[in-house]
C-alpha cells in the first residue's frame, strides 16, 4: 500500500473504522461521500465522476459501495496423495440466487485488521478444516466484485497431510459456523471445475491456477 492510498484510508471523526472515504485519486471527483448502513458490513453511498481518457469528466454517478475489507481463501493440497481438501458449508446468498445453498468451496476468511493475511489463511484453514499446514505460499490477489465492493482476496497454497481428514467437521460455533471437509483426487476437483459441478468462483479460480501449476508443484513439494 503506498503512502498516499494509506493516507487517504485514514476515517474522518465519527465515521465507522470499517468505512474510510474513498482514497484520492487523479481520475475520481468525489461530491459526497456517506455511510449510510454500518453493519457487519457497511455500505456508502458515494457521489462521484470521474475523468474519462479524453480528460473530461463524467456525469455525476451514484453508487453504493460494500465495504468487505480484504480476505483469503486457501488451497489445502497433500502432494504424497495428490488430494485437495474442500469444504460444504450453508449460504444464505446462494440460497437467496437460487442455488443450492450447501456450497462446495475452499477454506477462507476476512483478514482482521493489522494482520498478515498469510497468517489469517493458517488461521482459517485450522479453524474450518482442523489442518496444519506445512508449508504454504501466495498465489496472488484478486478482486471478486469490483461493481459493488472493495474485497481484495489474498490466495493461498498450503501444504497438508490429509490423512483422516475426510467428513471431518470444523468451523466456530461462535460465529455459527459448520463446515464438512470432503477430500477428493485433484484430477476429480479439476474435473468439478471444468463440469461447472463448482459455483464458488474464488474456488474455481484458486482450483485453474493449481490445474496450471499442478505439474511443477507436484515436483517441488513432494517430499
Amino acid at each position: 500500500m503506498n503512502e498516499q492510498r494509506g493516507a487517504a484510508r485514514i476515517p474522518l471523526p465519527g465515521r465507522p473504522a470499517k468505512a474510510p472515504p474513498v482514497p484520492s485519486h487523479p481520475l475520481y471527483e468525489p461530491e459526497t461521500d456517506e455511510v449510510v448502513w454500518n453493519g457487519r458490513y457497511p455500505v456508502q453511498r458515494v457521489r462521484f465522476r470521474f475523468r474519462k481518457r479524453d480528460g473530461s469528466l463524467s456525469e455525476l454517478l451514484t453508487w453504493e459501495l460494500l465495504r468487505r475489507g480484504q480476505g483469503t481463501v486457501i488451497l489445502p493440497w497433500d502432494p504424497v496423495t495428490d488430494r485437495i481438501a474442500l469444504i460444504e458449508q450453508f449460504r444464505l446468498p446462494a440460497l437467496a440466487a437460487g442455488e443450492e445453498p450447501r456450497v462446495t468451496e475452499l477454506p477462507a476468511g476476512l483478514v482482521d485488521p493489522g494482520e498478515d493475511p498469510l497468517e489469517t489463511a493458517r488461521r482459517e484453514l485450522e479453524e474450518e478444516t482442523g489442518l496444519v499446514p506445512s508449508r504454504i505460499e501466495a498465489i496472488g490477489t484478486y478482486m471478486l466484485a469490483q461493481g459493488s465492493c472493495d474485497e481484495r482476496v489474498h490466495f493461498h497454497i498450503a501444504r497438508v497431510s490429509l490423512e483422516g481428514a475426510r467428513d471431518r467437521t470444523g468451523g466456530l460455533a461462535g460465529e455459527g459456523e459448520e463446515t464438512v471437509v470432503r477430500v477428493v483426487e485433484a484430477a476429480e476437483a479439476f474435473a468439478m471445475v471444468a463440469a461447472n459441478r463448482i459455483r464458488n468462483a474464488p474456488t474455481a479460480l484458486a482450483l485453474l491456477w493449481f490445474q496450471v501449476n499442478h505439474a511443477r508443484l507436484k515436483e517441488e513439494w513432494t517430499p
